[in-house]
């Protein structure tokens, strides 16, 4: 029997309208799909009846499958001949261990496509009207894991800071930050959601975010910003004017968030 394919297709924000044309007709091709919670999960409603479909989706403290048996089902039915894509949320590429997976298919001879998706990393803060360049305020930015180090990456008053999978670790990440020299006053803006029905965004300065962000009980999925480009959001006009100087406040509490 000849060995069948795997395509990884980054499925945008979620919103279904956000896949690529390629993504979306490579989706219809499918044999068996691997699907992600976060992806543009609604357009399995128009795959044929006969089409295999694995939730292999993710949330925090809760794996329905591990990355290895993620790689393994890909590997698995790809060898029978079949057509198998792997849809994810965002693209692949960005924080999306599609590397991983196409690596690990070639090492069983395997041959991977690879179709990028709209990352969350841009888009979410895009929904909510932040830009995370814009001339004269942010000339870059740097996306990263919020279960990463932050110890490293650039912190510029013309530098934008993206977090991904970050709310659990907030508090933590303020604290790094201040630790490291970012003003108390940099604005910084927590995006959950984007795209859907109940997006909302919350916004505040490193002094109070952790404060807001508990009493908002923000919630993943959500995209965190931080830098200067966040004053441009709609929402900073009222939510940045209302805050009040809060010299009780202790950054580096233990906060708990919903995830």
């Amino acid at each position: 029997m000849s060995k069948g394919k795997i395509t990884l297709i980054g499925g945008g924000p979620g919103d279904p309208e956000l896949i690529t044309v390629a993504g979306y007709k490579a989706l219809l091709a499918a044999d068996v799909v691997l699907a992600d919670r976060l992806g543009p999960i609604a357009l399995l409603e128009e795959l044929r009846p006969e089409v295999k479909v694995i939730d292999v989706g993710k949330a925090p403290g809760c794996h329905v499958k591990t990355q290895d048996e993620i790689n393994d089902l890909l590997v698995k039915y790809a060898s029978q001949g079949l057509d198998v894509v792997r849809l994810k949320g965002g693209d692949p590429f960005v924080l999306g261990r599609g590397g991983e997976e196409m690596i690990f298919a070639a090492e069983h001879g395997i041959a991977t496509r690879v179709i990028p998706g709209i990352t969350s990393s841009i888009s979410v803060p895009a929904a909510a009207g932040i830009p995370v360049t814009h001339r004269g305020v942010a000339a870059g930015f740097t996306v990263i894991s919020g279960h990463e180090d932050l110890s490293d990456v650039p912190l510029r008053a013309d530098h934008t800071l993206v977090v991904l999978m970050g709310v659990s670790n907030l508090a933590q990440i303020v604290e790094t930050l201040l630790t490291r020299g970012l003003p108390f006053s940099t604005p910084i803006g927590i995006v959950e959601r984007g795209y859907s029905q109940t997006q909302r965004t919350t916004i505040g300065t490193l002094e109070e975010i952790v404060v807001r962000a508990r009493k908002a009980a923000v919630a993943n999925p959500a995209v965190i910003v931080i830098g200067d480009v966040v004053r441009l959001a709609p929402e900073a006009s009222t939510q940045l004017v209302e805050l009040q100087p809060l010299d009780t406040v202790d950054v580096t509490a233990s906060v708990s968030f919903a995830d």
